[in-house]
């Protein structure tokens, strides 16, 4: 028994030391068939093309306002081609997105939302964080997801730390603040002078996941 114990209080002191380290995914590397006709299509989503190395043959996109980025290349990646799917790509308005997409010539399927027994059409009528979804593929099949994330769940996010990744995040967030502002002044019934105070309290627990004010 005291061997097991002293294992275990071993492994639980490794836990604390792991958790302690600074370790960001930076990459993905998805399997493509064709560089070129990838590069094409991963341009036309509007994505940062980053430089690599010269003569590598190793191609670098990354998403607007993300910090993590994709590359693919030839000999890059023993998987097949398509094999990459269900890759989340995380927004805050799903009807924005999709539009801007379908707009230069992706074919982006249609809004849905997953219901008590699968998947249902449209989005989540509540617009519910989470919920709504669309997907598109590239043209080897590799699958991409979007998901509508308006609030994170509690201990997603540093709760001491409020910060959006676009101006547009930031703006679909004022927006949100701004219908939730106008039922609390209804139930003040006048206007609230410390409007900008409540704006920076509810954006600022909307994205940790605290209790929003009322």
């Amino acid at each position: 028994m005291t061997n097991l114990k002293n294992e275990r209080d071993s492994n639980d002191a490794r836990d604390v030391n792991v958790a302690k380290v600074d370790m960001k995914i930076e990459v993905i590397v998805i399997p493509v068939s064709d560089v070129e006709r990838a590069e094409q299509f991963y341009r036309k989503l509007g994505w940062r093309q980053d430089v690599t190395p010269p003569g590598s043959g190793v191609f670098q996109f990354t998403p607007h306002s993300s910090s993590c980025s994709i590359q693919f290349g030839k000999n890059l990646t023993s998987a097949a081609r398509g094999s990459a799917q269900k890759t989340y790509l995380i927004v805050s308005d799903i009807h924005a997105v999709r539009d801007a997409l379908a707009g230069v010539g992706i074919d982006v399927g249609e809004i849905f939302h997953l219901g008590p027994n699968g998947p249902v059409s449209g989005p989540d009528p509540e617009r519910g964080t989470y919920r709504s979804r669309a997907s598109f593929s590239d043209p080897d099949g590799n699958g991409w997801l979007l998901q509508e994330i308006t609030t994170r769940l509690p201990g997603r996010i540093d709760t001491g730390v409020t910060s959006f990744g676009s101006a547009s995040d930031l703006a679909s967030a004022m927006r949100r603040a701004e219908a939730a502002h106008g039922v609390h002044e209804k139930s003040l019934g006048h206007r609230d002078e410390n409007w900008s105070d409540w704006y920076a309290e509810y954006m600022a627990a909307e994205q940790s996941g605290a209790e929003l004010p009322q």
